[in-house]
């Protein structure tokens, strides 16, 4: 299939420019939406009190913006995402504002879009790609888990919030990088939000490097904790680099009919050092393991190492830990090297097990979670109600010093081991199924793109993912916009790049 460089076609529901009953029904629900929007902020002031009157004016002018322009709305965003927060909308609600109403609203003009133009501009190869299948596969999955969940309503409520990650920066995203172009803005609009939280968070560490519990906390209220933080940061090395390389070349006239500009080579330079020092400074073992592991397999992929090879390496390494895990175990409950502000001390202590208060709270969420899962092992127990149920599940010989009996610290602390307790064994299949069909297709683009910039491109975002994927061992953060803006859109990349770029021809 050809690559499209098309900006707005007529069949673009991301595009306002169609006429006659289109713009009429586009008009209608801009006019409902604002109504709602006004409707909402009404409620809010009503609990948070007047001053947020000031917000009405911002609320119609992103309403404008969504009728106008959506692909610049999902670009705003990306921008706003890094300096989100969290607000107390409701009792018991929180919203990462502005950021998450901003979604609702796209994701309802997304589909009304699409409905008034009767789908024309979403290709079919989008929903029968493998990655989007397995996607529906495990929001239908979520729908039946919440039906059998434990607590209903909060299950139906962490499904909502997924879908208004998904639609803007899955399903829609997949369709703005039809324009490659597209995916480079995208990027930039997040990393530049993301390096000014660096430059704050950098700022703040200064004068605390004696203090690692101060350290831990220098990048909030942007960012709830430094493993979010590391996260974000490491998921954007990898692209960096890749935008970085393609400026040296523009640069050194290795890219032919390439107007050379200084200034377009020092920025992603900039960038790169300023994520660097971010990683450095988070603290965070998990994204400095992510990064690290994504340049081993980077390396094999350069060698011409199969994807289903790599697979087969790393499930021999973890049949290799269970089978001799007594010794590995004992080895590590010998290292009591805790976290440390000092880089050999903190690379020390990813293997203590035995006094390292992360790792050990790791350990007891996750036999909380095998607890959990083995009461229903096919079904789970819910989406999002581990928080709420794993403190009567800890025993008392796992607790750390940062531990609490009533068990309110958070999630599951895994990507993996997460799904499977809320939505059984099936739940964490397809979870495991769609991270390794999206490496496998970036992988595939990468060695069949006709044009060499498609598979340089599609590689770097599957290696930023692969930051996650290895991350997501240690931590799960994609119910959080944080994590999940730049996640889905990524994804949304390497299955755009394999569905709109022409392949080189089978020999």
């Amino acid at each position: 299939m050809k690559y499209q460089k098309t900006h707005d076609t007529p069949h673009n529901p991301l595009s306002n420019r169609r006429g006659g009953k289109g713009v009429r029904l586009g008009l209608l629900l801009a006019l409902l939406l604002t109504a709602v929007f006004i409707a909402a902020e009404a409620v809010v002031m009503y609990w948070k009190g007047p001053g947020l009157i000031a917000l009405v004016p911002l609320a119609l002018l992103v309403v404008w913006l969504f009728y106008v322009r959506l692909e610049t709305g999902l670009l705003l965003m990306a921008l706003l995402t890094p300096f989100a927060v969290n607000v107390a909308v409701f009792p018991g609600m929180e919203l990462s504002m502005p950021v998450e109403p901003m979604m609702i609203l796209f994701s309802a003009f997304f589909l009304f879009r699409v409905l008034v133009s009767q789908g024309s501009g979403v290709h079919s190869s989008l929903f029968t790609h493998p990655v989007t299948l397995l996607l529906l596969a495990g929001l239908a999955w979520w729908v039946v888990t919440s039906c059998t969940s434990r607590l209903p309503w909060v299950s139906f409520k962490y499904l909502l919030s997924r879908l208004w990650f998904v639609i803007p920066f899955y399903f829609a995203a997949a369709l703005f990088f039809r324009n490659r172009e597209r995916i480079r803005q995208f990027y930039w609009a997040y990393a530049i939000g993301l390096g000014v939280v660096i430059l704050i968070a950098t700022a703040k560490t200064l004068g605390n490097f004696s203090d690692l519990q101060t350290l831990h906390r220098v990048m909030r209220p942007f960012y709830n904790d430094h493993t979010a933080y590391g996260c974000a940061i490491a998921l954007m090395l990898p692209a960096c680099i890749y935008f970085l390389s393609v400026k040296w070349k523009v640069e050194s006239g290795k890219l032919p009919g390439a107007a050379a500009n200084l200034s377009t080579f020092i920025f992603p330079l900039l960038m790169l050092l300023l994520l660097c020092v971010g990683l450095f400074f988070s603290y965070c073992r998990a994204a400095w393991i992510s990064v690290v592991a994504a340049l081993g397999i980077y390396l094999l992929i350069r060698l011409g190492m199969k994807v289903k090879w790599m697979v087969l390496l790393f499930g021999l390494g973890v049949g290799m830990f269970f089978v001799y895990q007594s010794d590995v175990l004992y080895r590590l409950g010998k290292n009591h090297q805790d976290s440390s502000y000092t880089l050999a001390d903190q690379v020390k202590s990813i293997s203590n097990i035995s006094t390292d208060a992360s790792n050990v709270e790791r350990l007891n969420r996750w036999a909380s979670a095998m607890r959990l899962w083995k009461e229903s092992p096919v079904v789970g127990v819910g989406p999002g109600t581990y928080q709420f149920l794993y403190g009567s599940y800890q025993k008392s010989y796992q607790l750390s010093t940062i531990s609490t009996n009533a068990g309110d610290l958070g999630n599951a602390h895994s990507e993996y081991i997460g799904p499977m307790t809320e939505q059984g064994l099936p739940g964490a299949l397809l979870v495991v199924a769609l991270f390794l069909t999206t490496f496998a297709t970036g992988v595939r683009v990468y060695r069949t793109a006709k044009d060499p910039a498609v598979g340089r491109m599609a590689l770097a975002f599957t290696l930023s993912l692969l930051t996650y994927y290895v991350h997501g061992v240690f931590n799960n953060f994609l119910d959080t916009d944080k994590l999940s803006v730049p996640f889905w859109a990524f994804t949304a990349a390497v299955v755009a790049l394999d569905l709109y770029s022409e392949k080189k021809e089978e020999r």
